[in-house]
């Protein structure tokens, strides 16, 4: 908590600076002389000759005020905190008006040892005194803020049952900072061995996590720590922090690495405006890879360690943007962590009404497009000890975090918990598919872009991998969605993925097989959309006749049927004459955008063509289509 730390320090050197302005609460020469010794221990940060020293003035003199008030003072910069309060406590037993900062401590070290009612009390008696600096006010009126706050999470505890990740995750040295992909086939955490931290993985088999494994050599070095990670929802890319690295730019910078068949490439800094000459760190990618949220101390802040994101551009990433005041403090903000759904966004502060030291947040984006005011995980999630580096698994059911007082393997060690319902985010799935050829069955390199239909905006744009043509998605519940799948040569794919009302867990996955371009190969338009009925396009189909549109350019000789079709409800001519005038919607919107018509023609097929048996109403649902077929190149 470097904000308390600096205020701590501050304290302690001015008591220790009381032997020139006056006179001491003792005549016994000895205490004084130990007093002093302990002053010079503190000039050159020796703590813990400090402490001996204060202790020994205080057994040559126990009503010894000043050497009960600066080793309450230096206890706690040690994080003693047990013993500062007794400290502080003699100091208000022995002269109740002896420093009125005392109360300030006191509070502050006892909201640190979950004494919230006594802390409260003590700051209550320190606002009573006239001409307090605005700084302390604040801090004061911060803390009570805990006081009251921490009391009523203690009254309503949230459910919280941390889970070991056990021995295949976990050692007797240091596991934390856990990151998995959004299919959970990875996890990805920093292990500290010999106060080195380096980066394991560890892969799902069979529903069970299997030994970890040192990651890479093309990423963990001997001498550097690299640590902070976040994964993208594919796993692909690793975004990191490396610290005084030579081909860094600051203290500490933001690194990017790609995953390579079964390797990852060399990783690079990430280049200005987001690395500096500052400190950048703890990076968090979003689902669609195009808004990265990190920490740093640059200048334009609110002060401490505050939050920022930038966005990804044509031009490469656009200059850092404060999360602004519904995020940040005056103290310290850190660990962001952006859900998959992409307006869920958790931290930890110290800044916010909490249990003290770092808590966990989460803040909602509201329908204006601003961050909400944050909400406290909780207690027991939160405690008065420090809490931070929590990630979410893509479904948003389960926590990732790490912890050193729950009796594990040794040091940190790795845990999960379910998160309590009002606590997550929105319900997300994920698409993962592997794109082919359709003759051959070779893996494809194709470009992937899924779009929500609503206002035709892509939510991911990426290649399927070149050796296994794979790739991942996760999409938010609530809209619907259209795949796009396109390589040159070759026809697109197009699917279509329906989230309205959707409550499930249940993935999508889907096998691409893409025909080359030749005559008598088709495509069905799987986010063409009519009213009931109707011929009249609906707005969401945009996207995909934009698709065609630029099939069509790029590929400038080929000539296209253009076909409806129905399911076998209603009158047979009825279903022919739509069919027909379907086509003819599709046909009319190619050639006000620009297609020649002479490389078109449109017909209805009614009920004539099915692709499945129209005996159920989802059968029915894959009859009623249009398709596009290449009659000439």
């Amino acid at each position: 908590m470097r904000v308390v730390i600096v205020f701590a320090l501050f304290l302690f050197f001015s008591v220790a600076g009381w032997s020139q302005q006056r006179q001491y609460s003792t005549k016994n020469s000895e205490a004084i002389k130990y007093f002093a010794q302990a002053g010079q221990n503190l000039d050159e940060h020796y703590y813990d000759d400090a402490i001996e020293n204060l202790q020994k003035a205080i057994a040559e003199d126990s009503k010894f005020v000043e050497a009960h008030a600066q080793l309450a003072d230096v206890l706690k910069m040690r994080h003693l905190y047990k013993q500062a309060i007794d400290e502080y406590l003699k100091v208000i037993q022995l002269n109740p008006e002896f420093n009125r900062s005392i109360y300030l401590r006191i509070g502050e070290t006892e909201i640190f040892e979950a004494k919230y009612t006594q802390a409260q009390q003590h700051l209550e008696k320190y606002l009573t005194y006239p001409d307090l600096t605005p700084q302390n006010n604040a801090l004061a009126q911060k803390l009570i803020a805990d006081t009251k706050f921490s009391v009523q999470a203690l009254q309503h505890p949230v459910p919280f049952k941390p889970i070991n990740m056990g021995a295949n995750i976990n050692t007797a040295d240091d596991e934390y900072l856990p990151v998995a992909t959004a299919d959970e086939s990875m996890l990805i955490f920093t292990r500290k061995i010999n106060k080195n931290e380096d980066f394991y993985k560890s892969l799902k088999v069979n529903g069970k996590w299997d030994t970890a494994t040192y990651l890479s050599n093309r990423i963990n070095t001997d001498q550097y720590n690299e640590g902070a990670q976040s994964i993208s929802q594919d796993g692909k890319y690793l975004f990191f922090t490396g610290c005084n690295r030579p081909d860094g730019r600051g203290r500490c910078d933001i690194y990017i690495a790609q995953k390579r068949g079964d390797d990852w490439g060399k990783p690079f800094d990430l280049s200005p405006p987001i690395n500096t000459s500052g400190w950048e760190s703890q990076p968090s990618i979003s689902a669609d890879g195009r808004t990265l949220y990190f920490v740093s101390n640059k200048k334009g802040g609110y002060g401490g360690y505050d939050i920022w994101k930038s966005s990804l551009t044509d031009k490469g990433w656009g200059e850092p943007e404060n999360m602004g005041p519904n995020i940040n403090t005056s103290y310290d903000e850190q660990s962001p962590f952006i859900h998959a759904d992409d307006s869920t966004f958790y931290f930890c502060s110290n800044g916010w009404p909490g249990l003290g030291n770092k808590d966990l947040f989460v803040s909602r984006l509201g329908k204006d497009g601003k961050w909400q005011k944050p909400q406290n995980l909780g207690y027991p999630i939160n405690t008065n000890g420090d809490e931070n580096g929590l990630t979410l698994t893509a479904y948003g059911n389960y926590a990732f975090f790490a912890s050193d007082n729950l009796n594990g393997f040794g040091g940190y060690d790795i845990y999960t918990f379910e998160l309590p319902a009002s606590l997550r985010p929105h319900i997300v799935t994920y698409v993962k598919g592997n794109v082919n050829d359709i003759k051959t069955h070779e893996p494809l390199e194709a470009a992937v872009e899924i779009i929500d239909l609503q206002n035709n905006t892509p939510v991911y744009q990426d290649y399927s991998s070149a050796n296994e043509g794979d790739f991942l998605a996760t999409i938010t519940s609530g809209k619907n969605y259209g795949l796009n799948i396109s390589k040159s040569g070759y026809l697109f794919y197009s699917d279509n993925f329906s989230l309205v009302g959707y409550k499930e867990q249940k993935p999508f996955h889907i096998k691409a097989l893409l025909s080359p371009i030749e005559v008598g190969n088709k495509v069905i338009l799987k986010n063409i959309f009519f009213d009931t009925n109707k011929f009249d396009l609906q707005s969401d189909s945009k996207a995909e006749l934009l698709k065609l549109v630029e099939f069509l350019n790029v590929n400038p000789t080929v000539h296209i049927e253009i076909s409806g079709h129905t399911d076998n409800v209603g009158a047979v001519q009825f279903n022919q004459t739509l069919s027909e005038n379907r086509a003819k919607s599709v046909y009319q919107y190619l050639v006000t955008n620009g297609i020649p018509a002479a490389r078109l023609v449109y017909k209805g097929y009614g009920e004539t063509q099915p692709i499945a048996p129209n005996t159920t109403d989802e059968n029915k649902a894959k009859n009623r289509r249009t398709e596009f077929m290449i009659i000439a190149k």
